[in-house]
């Protein structure tokens, strides 16, 4: 016992003050993509073929790119031969519509707390089942992580439970494999309404690098009304809570 109460003292209080206190993320780190450099028809062209997941477009001779489908790789040529695409340090990425995960050179909108009913339910407890549907499990992972003692998810409010039952909405990784998909429709039919729906990586929101595999069902699609979607491969730790944090108002 007192070699337990020695290392605890040793190592101090390790919680993060976020979001008090903005979190420090080393300089590698890809966060929200910034549209720096108009490009010529030519190689805005060879831009948005370039990218593996579709996640590029032309838009009114525009480069545009979805954050839905982004894996954050940076190794499109928009990045790294024309410039005209860098990755800021910014974590703060979720967003309440699917239409806002498409970025230009606008500011970009950020998610927006629940309507004063839902708030009410929802703002001081938050329960969700987690459902991985088919994902490889880094976005697991770092949801995981949010139960540590660094970040103590608890003392928000937000707990994940086991069983549906007892759970306020759904919280859904994974690009919805074939044989997940009658699980998770079973999953949110057991969730007592009201509700909420949290799609939480690349995979949950469009598929990710699956999408178009006759396998999977291209992430959540129109299966049930998101509230929340947390864009990544996987999402940061931070670019979770924070998402989380705004749709209860805390931020």
């Amino acid at each position: 016992m007192l070699t337990i109460i020695r290392e605890r003292l040793r190592q101090k209080h390790r919680t993060t003050k976020y979001p008090k206190i903005e979190p420090v993320l080393p300089p590698r780190f890809r966060g929200l993509p910034q549209i720096s450099a108009t490009l010529s028809a030519p190689e805005l062209a060879a831009a948005v073929a370039s990218c593996p997941f579709a996640a590029l477009s032309d838009r009114e001779k525009k480069l545009q790119i979805d954050l839905g489908r982004c894996l954050f790789c940076a190794d499109c040529p928009a990045s790294t031969e024309y410039g005209a695409l860098t990755f800021s340090n910014d974590y703060r990425l979720a967003t309440n519509r699917r239409n806002e995960l498409l970025q230009e050179d606008e500011i970009y909108l950020l998610a927006e707390k629940l309507d004063k009913k839902m708030l009410k339910l929802f703002g001081r407890s938050l329960k969700l089942r987690q459902i991985s549907a088919g994902g490889c499990n880094a976005c697991e992972a770092d949801i995981n992580v949010l139960g540590t003692l660094v970040f103590d998810l608890g003392r928000f409010g937000i707990q994940f439970v086991a069983s549906p039952r007892h759970a306020d909405g759904i919280l859904l990784t994974g690009p919805v494999t074939k044989n997940m998909h009658a699980a998770l429709l079973d999953t949110y039919a057991a969730i007592p309404a009201p509700k909420l729906v949290i799609a939480s990586g690349a995979c949950a929101i469009s598929g990710g690098p699956f999408s178009g595999s006759p396998e999977v069902h291209n992430g959540i699609g129109d299966l049930f009304p998101v509230d929340l979607y947390i864009p990544g491969c996987p999402p940061h730790p931070y670019t979770i809570l924070d998402g989380l944090l705004r749709l209860l108002g805390k931020i």
